[in-house]
């Protein structure tokens, strides 16, 4: 079977290079050494120059027609060169020049491709969705990604990528946003909203999650928020959310987020759920315990 259809987009090599070469050809051409096949560094430069700045080891094992150890080397010496970063054992990142100080584009120009390798569905949520709905007062200090089942972070140059376990991640609604090389999944406002608290170790201190959700709250439509809290069935944590949306002073927007929580009947639970709530204020709309006090950043 080809090693071709581990391609992840794009017509293979050979229809970036002529299809049909003689010898004289192959000799003068600066994409192939003078036994026929291209060097590492010359394709490297046809996928760039062709839109692509994913490589994969089966491409080039199959392109090259060089030995494994053969092919480990030459990346090992783009490498060295800061022309390619590995993210994961067999999936290169080509590094354009502008890049080269940081060691590797951002992770939106490969975060689709990546995935797509590891065979995993998956969203751009969290802080860093946050960012892209323009809900994000700094930038976060690494790329978050939802996804089904464990991975260990992914570190390309600067760029550190790190993942959020979720079981139904299929089912959380999502945008398709333009990248430089394509496009990625993007949790929607209604979605990043609920994932920020979900997971609160993603999201930093609770002065950090009110901001957040203070500058998201205008993008939220108020029956989609309803409507993924539903479908996704963590009571607690529509709980915490709408209590924090009404915080920041955004109730309009929980206003079916609150139908839907009060038909649930449900039991009170921490703000914050690994303190003590002994002796704490009682929240009675969103049924909370408010076991830490809410401050705005500034």
């Amino acid at each position: 079977m080809s090693l071709y259809k581990y391609r992840l987009h794009g017509p293979p090599l050979p229809a970036i290079l002529p299809a049909v070469m003689n010898a004289k050809e192959a000799c003068d051409s600066p994409f192939v050494r003078t036994d026929g096949y291209p060097t590492l560094p010359a394709m490297v430069d046809a996928y760039q120059a062709s839109g692509r700045y994913v490589l994969l080891r089966q491409e080039a094992l199959a392109d090259l027609g060089s030995s494994a150890e053969a092919v480990k080397k030459a990346v090992r010496r783009l490498v060295c060169k800061r022309r390619l970063a590995v993210p994961r054992r067999g999936f290169f990142v080509i590094v354009p020049v502008e890049y080269r100080d940081a060691g590797a584009p951002p992770a939106s120009w490969f975060i689709d491709a990546l995935m797509k390798f590891h065979r995993r569905p998956y969203y751009v949520g969290l802080l860093s969705a946050a960012a892209l709905h323009g809900a994000a007062h700094e930038q976060p200090q690494e790329f978050q990604v939802v996804t089904q089942g464990q991975l260990r972070p992914a570190v390309a140059g600067r760029a550190r990528i790190r993942f959020f376990t979720k079981r139904g991640v299929k089912h959380t609604p999502t945008v398709e946003v333009k990248t430089e090389t394509g496009t990625m999944r993007v949790s929607t406002p209604e979605a990043t909203a609920l994932d920020v608290l979900r997971y609160p170790l993603g999201a930093g201190h609770l002065g950090n999650i009110v901001t957040v959700l203070s500058e998201l709250a205008e993008r939220i439509d108020p029956e989609r928020l309803a409507d993924v809290a539903r479908s996704e069935g963590e009571l607690s944590v529509a709980q915490r959310l709408g209590y924090l949306l009404d915080q920041v002073g955004a109730p309009h927007v929980v206003g079916s987020l609150e139908s839907f929580v009060s038909k649930q009947h449900p039991r009170y639970v921490r703000r914050r759920p690994e303190r003590s709530a002994r002796g704490v204020p009682k929240n009675a709309r969103w049924h909370v315990l408010v076991n830490e006090e809410v401050e705005t950043e500034a």
